[in-house]
């Protein structure tokens, strides 16, 4: 089994949403001790913007891109792998101003390739990453679960699936700056999602 991790949170250390990754990541390595184990954290190892250099270089042939361009694209083609090669998906992410960190968006904007993760047919878009579960650590100051306040589940199902990662199970820590209590009540509320999630 592989599992690739990725911890969105512009924080380095102490982010809520690495720290119930973090867990994720525990309960399927103690089910799977042989599974293999790769973090990608965007923090650490910022990835750029699709900007017009990126797009002028993912849409000029292999062969006639410049060193620049090459080295590039190269940055979303390790991604890619990383997403190919995985088994499992844990996204640790942190709801900014009600959306997703522009971290993870980044990494969504480089995995999200015509042709190599998803292709359109005749009758329409069809994912290419398939077979995969994914488990999303949501951490979030208050509580948006279930509330039209949530653009971040409706997204990530819609990119995702769109990518054909369908087996995707959102794990809630919420109301982290709600009060002691209220973190505490948000913590295990993920732990008890994560259960049912692995049941």
């Amino acid at each position: 089994m592989n599992i690739l991790q990725i911890n969105a949170s512009a924080r380095r250390e102490a982010a809520n949403s690495t720290r119930v990754a973090n867990s994720i990541t525990a309960r399927l390595q103690a089910a799977n001790p042989a599974a293999k184990l790769t973090v990608r954290d965007l923090a650490v190892i910022p990835h750029p913007v699709l900007d017009e250099a990126a797009l002028g270089a993912l849409f000029t042939s292999a062969e006639k891109r410049t060193a620049e361009q090459a080295s590039r694209v190269a940055l979303d083609d390790l991604l890619i792998a990383e997403v190919q090669a995985a088994d499992a998906v844990v996204l640790g992410v942190p709801m900014y101003n009600f959306g997703v960190p522009v971290q993870l968006k980044n990494w969504i904007d480089a995995i999200a390739r015509n042709g190599v993760t998803f292709r359109y047919t005749a009758q329409g878009p069809e994912g290419l990453l398939r077979g995969k579960t994914v488990y999303v650590a949501l951490a979030r100051g208050g509580l948006y679960r279930g509330t039209e306040a949530d653009s971040q589940v409706p997204y990530l199902k819609t990119v995702l699936g769109f990518l054909g990662m369908r087996d995707v199970h959102f794990i809630y820590a919420e109301g982290l700056n709600m009060g002691e209590e209220a973190a505490e009540r948000g913590f295990a509320q993920a732990e008890a999602d994560l259960a049912a999630a692995l049941a």
